[in-house]
């Protein structure tokens, strides 16, 4: 799976992109038709602890689904955008088999 990580006005280290590709890598599990993934991580300005916001795209065939979820790290972010996107392919999948 082709993963694109895109960060805002900062430079992710290898660390974090590494844990990013094996997070979303596991996605392929739960759906075949899994084609790319996108992802964009950002700072927020605010007041609040939780300002570090991942947004992941996942591109399978014939459709686009997408969690944004802040947290306050870009781990933990990315772990709770990444259930979102397992929940929705799974109910992608049901819904593509009951057709």
């Amino acid at each position: 799976m082709n993963i694109t990580i895109n960060s805002v006005h900062f430079k992710a280290d290898k660390k974090l992109e590494t844990f990013i590709k094996e997070k979303l890598d596991k996605l392929q599990i739960f759906f075949e038709g899994v084609i790319g993934c996108e992802v964009i991580l950002r700072l927020e300005n605010s007041e609040t602890r939780e300002n570090k916001i991942a947004e992941v795209r996942l591109l399978i065939k014939g459709y686009d689904l997408f969690a944004k979820k802040d947290a306050n790290t870009f781990e933990a972010a990315i772990d709770l955008a990444s259930e979102a996107l397992r929940k929705q392919l799974v109910k992608h999948k049901e819904k593509v088999r009951g057709l």
